[in-house]
């Protein structure tokens, strides 16, 4: 089956799909007001509960925090692809529901205190708080959700127009009450996500021109304001006193600091010394080599820092070398392939990483989601419709990334991929990789971070000894996000980050609707009918079992394209933070839980 005959038999099942909807279900179904929404099964928590298990209900108010955050910042508009966004802008906004982190997905009323859906999910009404007010005491109103949406699909980043193109309609039925529809009602995602979005005041942005970034501060209704910035290297937030859902359940033991500041670093080996220094209270780590040896002095002998590596049970995503497909050299899968040899995870592992990885095989790893065994007959079928667009080791092998013995010694492997390089149509000649048109194959690793080089440096060695030429080049945190965003680089270094119930973002990931949107997340320019096909499958599953079987086969499809070279993983938090702070003994199992932190009494400031 070719791509057009996929796409039309695709096309008609969708047609037939939505005529029988149209038909089952009348647009005036009545619907039960329910106080919380879940993408299968049952919500834990009831009606009329009194707040998350895993916060402390009584947690003191009060007090200073201080984080830090690396590059800068130039815009309080982080709904826009230009500019780059100052940390922790979110807090001064609400979404109509909000996620409980201790269930794979569930979402409950914050701006809504009620919904009603459609037991096809083709529509879903929100009922908004009547208390709900935005910092100046303007009531939130239908018409600010629909004005909304309306700013985002038509001016924000393109992330927005991919990820609700199924929204065929948004109307305000009264004040308090707006309904979304929905033009594919297999989308079961769709009517739980649109709860999730901040929700923009209309009588603020309608005079003013959303598509540039700036620092005008914007009006939210969230818990936190903006108190006080200096342009790229600090923003303060102080929490709303008159915020309006500080009662609510969903919100009990939760935003329990006064003040929060972000301080901006231009080297993590800086903000590190800051830290130890008492400039700010809170770290999560990310370097292994900083974690095993940077952590050190009196500070943490004497118990006024304290380091905690918490287990989560998150997926962890694909990290790993971005391959650009869009360049002339990655639009052939085997040179992805023979690039993926010179990568030596284990020797990287033992001799940078103190041991402290986990390679990583899977675009959902650390998940039940990863395809780990051979496809059994439920995922074949799924599979079957591609078995012709997609490479046959689908079907039979379990993906594996190239291992070595951690020796450094990888002959053996560059043997291989100049052996596949050759079946491309390149040569190595005088130490050389020609090709077809005698020019040797080079290109450009982009890096943000100066401490990745040492990461990169042993992979692009390795690469010219199979006669690539590979040069590491580092730029700022602005020149970085302009090229990535314009597709305007060769490799980098990204991830994929995944939920527990993967949807409508593995279009914006993968779909070949956004390989040429830029601004867009499918980096690698992937534009494949195969999974297209995936994703909408894994979007109109129909129940947990359906998701998992969708987004395994997704996850083999992936793995054997070679979009990318996998880096590696790990499943637990690693943190420090000064003994001022103090946290719940229940921790959600799918977040670190910060926002359920408090400043202990005695540490408050005067």
């Amino acid at each position: 089956m070719n791509f057009k005959q996929l796409s039309k038999q695709i096309s008609t099942l969708c047609l037939l799909s939505a005529t029988l909807t149209c038909t089952l279900f009348s647009p005036l179904q009545a619907a039960t007001p329910q106080h919380g929404i879940s993408m299968y099964g049952d919500l834990k928590y009831p009606p009329g509960f009194e707040h998350f298990d895993y916060v402390n209900s009584d947690a003191p108010k009060g007090g200073s925090i201080s984080e830090d955050a690396l590059g800068t910042f130039d815009s309080f508009n982080s709904f826009i692809i230009k500019g780059a966004a100052a940390d922790g802008i979110g807090l001064i906004y609400d979404s109509l529901l909000t996620k409980a982190q201790d269930e794979p997905f569930s979402l409950y009323g914050l701006l809504a205190e009620s919904l009603e859906v459609a037991d096809d999910r083709s529509w879903i009404i929100f009922n908004l708080n009547a208390k709900a007010r935005f910092s100046d005491g303007q009531p939130v109103t239908a018409e600010d959700v629909v004005y909304t949406f309306k700013l985002l699909r038509e001016q924000g980043a393109p992330f927005y127009q991919s990820y609700y193109r199924d929204i065929s309609n948004v109307e305000a039925l009264s004040p308090q009450r707006v309904k979304f529809s929905f033009s594919a009602s297999e989308n079961r995602e769709l009517a739980m996500i649109v709860g999730e979005v901040s929700i923009l005041p209309k009588h603020y942005w309608e005079s003013r021109d959303f598509s540039k970034p700036g620092l005008d501060i914007p009006l939210g209704s969230g818990p936190y304001l903006i108190d006080s910035f200096d342009a790229g290297r600090t923003i303060t937030y102080q929490r709303n006193p008159d915020y309006w859902g500080k009662d609510l359940a969903v919100n009990r033991g939760r935003f329990n600091f006064g003040t929060i500041r972000y301080d901006y670093y231009k080297d993590g080996n800086v903000a590190l010394e800051a830290f130890k220094g008492g400039e700010y209270d809170f770290r999560q780590e990310t370097s292994s080599k900083q974690w095993a040896t940077g952590y050190t002095g009196a500070v943490f002998d004497e118990g006024k820092i304290i380091t905690r590596n918490l287990v989560h049970e998150n997926p962890t995503g694909m990290q790993a070398f971005i391959l650009n497909t869009r360049k002339p050299y990655f639009s052939d899968a085997r040179v992805r392939e023979a690039l993926a040899y010179a990568f030596d995870f284990e020797w990287t592992n033992q001799n940078i990483f103190y041991n402290a990885y986990t390679r990583t095989n899977s675009f959902f790893s650390n998940s039940e989601m990863a395809a780990t065994e051979l496809p059994t007959e439920k995922e074949l079928k799924i599979l079957e419709p591609i078995r012709n667009l997609v490479p046959p080791e689908v079907y039979t092998t379990v993906y594996k990334a190239p291992s070595t013995n951690g020796e450094g010694n990888i002959r053996g492997q560059l043997r291989t991929a100049l052996r596949l390089l050759k079946s491309a149509g390149w040569e190595l000649k005088n130490g050389l990789l020609l090709g077809p048109d005698g020019k040797q194959m080079t290109f450009e690793i982009l890096l943000i971070q100066p401490a990745f080089e040492r990461v990169v440096a042993p992979f692009a060695r390795n690469l010219e000894r199979m006669g690539v030429k590979p040069t590491i080049r580092i730029i700022d945190a602005s020149q970085y996000i302009n090229r990535v965003r314009s597709f305007d680089f060769d490799i980098i270094v990204s991830g994929f980050g995944q939920s527990t119930s993967p949807g409508n973002e593995q279009r914006e990931f993968w779909h070949s609707s956004t390989a040429d949107l830029q601004g867009s997340r499918n980096l690698i320019g992937i534009k494949n009918p195969a999974v297209d096909y995936l994703v909408d499958q894994i979007i109109q599953a129909p129940d947990r079992e359906q998701l998992v079987l969708s987004t395994r086969a997704l996850d083999r499809v992936l793995q054997w394209n070679h979009y990318v070279i996998p880096q590696y993983h790990i499943n637990s938090y690693r943190i420090a933070y000064w003994d001022k702070l103090d946290f719940p003994d229940i921790r959600p199992k799918y977040s670190l839980g910060f926002d359920t932190w408090w400043v202990k009494p005695e540490k408050m400031e005067p």
